[in-house]
């Protein structure tokens, strides 16, 4: 089995509600004088799974779907049952699963599109990241990658491209050249092209400004790249639109670019002389569907690790440790 799979499992297990970054820019006072609201279909079926009782998530989800109908929420819960299995391994169970989320969710399409809603496109894409998964965990890498490349041609377009994007480059990323990362619009210096850091090892850092995770991951990179820089360690940090500012406000692109360069300066102020590309091609190539997503590249230019979602010192050191070794040691 491929020693990506771990990291394709993990980003099934910690996936989050559709409702969890709308919770983010709330006033914590606010959110601590409304009482918990009852519990959700999705989140009584993935208590179950976290139980490893499958039997009890499967009859709650049909029981809600015999009471309700398929409706897009009970669509979303029924894809966990296929997350599940195949975070047990139970590879076989997984498979049956998904194609019948991926069968229901087909039904729905007949009559609607998939961005009407969010949860259609979390049960659509958790089909799809989970017959990949089961594919790979039993031996069938290629054509897992072969297979999210259908549907990718498939669903272009769609809300759902970056995150098949993470799974293929999960499997077939690391040890091919890095994807370029240049792009027309930018805040900080231009972004070089990727030929002309050819020789450097580079981390590309792809963050968002409403991203906590991508906020706690700034002291890290700032601290390991200073420990570094000696290497000619170089940091490049996409990012993209996303429509809106503080509190989800929505916002056109010139105001969302002011709000972004004042996280950058406020947040990151160690990033005012790193290149910060904005770009919507970029994350989906690269396949961000979690933020923050690292990206670490030899001085080859191959991937040297490509790591949906933060890691800690203890976890980035080693790996920069390897790309900035020179060329043709072994490390």
């Amino acid at each position: 089995m491929t020693r990506m799979l771990p990291a394709l499992l993990l980003s099934l297990i910690v996936a989050a509600p559709a409702s969890a970054k709308a919770m983010v820019d709330k006033p914590m006072l606010e959110q601590a004088s409304q009482p918990a609201p009852p519990p959700t279909i999705v989140q009584k079926v993935r208590e179950a799974i976290g139980q490893n009782d499958f039997v009890k998530a499967e009859k709650l989800v049909l029981d809600d779907m015999a009471a309700n109908g398929n409706t897009p929420i009970a669509i979303e819960a029924f894809s966990w049952l296929g997350r599940g299995a195949v975070a047990a391994k139970n590879y076989g169970a997984a498979m049956t699963y998904a194609a019948r989320t991926y069968e229901i969710v087909e039904e729905q399409l007949k009559t609607r599109k998939l961005d009407d809603e969010p949860r259609l496109p979390i049960a659509l894409g958790a089909a799809i990241e989970v017959t990949a998964l089961a594919t790979a965990g039993q031996g069938g890498r290629s054509d897992a990658v072969l297979y999210l490349r259908r549907e990718l041609d498939t669903y272009q377009g769609t809300s759902i491209v970056e995150r098949l994007n993470k799974n293929v480059n999960l499997l077939s990323l690391e040890g091919t050249p890095a994807l370029p990362f240049d792009s027309p619009k930018w805040i900080g210096a231009a972004p070089p092209a990727l030929a002309s850091l050819r020789g450097k090892p580079v981390i590309v850092y792809l963050w968002a400004h409403w991203c906590p995770d991508c906020k706690a991951q700034g002291p890290v990179l700032e601290a390991l790249l200073e420990k570094y820089k000696s290497t000619g360690l170089t940091l490049v940090a996409p990012t993209k639109f996303y429509g809106y500012v503080a509190r989800r406000e929505p916002a056109e692109p010139d105001v969302e670019l002011t709000y972004l360069t004042g996280i950058r300066d406020t947040v990151y102020p160690w990033m005012k002389t790193v290149p910060v590309p904005i770009s919507e091609q970029i994350f989906a190539q690269y396949g961000v569907s979690t933020t923050p997503t690292l990206v670490l590249i030899d001085r080859a230019g191959n991937v040297s690790k490509y790591n949906p979602g933060q890691l800690t010192t203890e976890q980035l050191e080693p790996l920069i440790q390897k790309i900035v070794a020179p060329l043709g040691s072994a490390r």
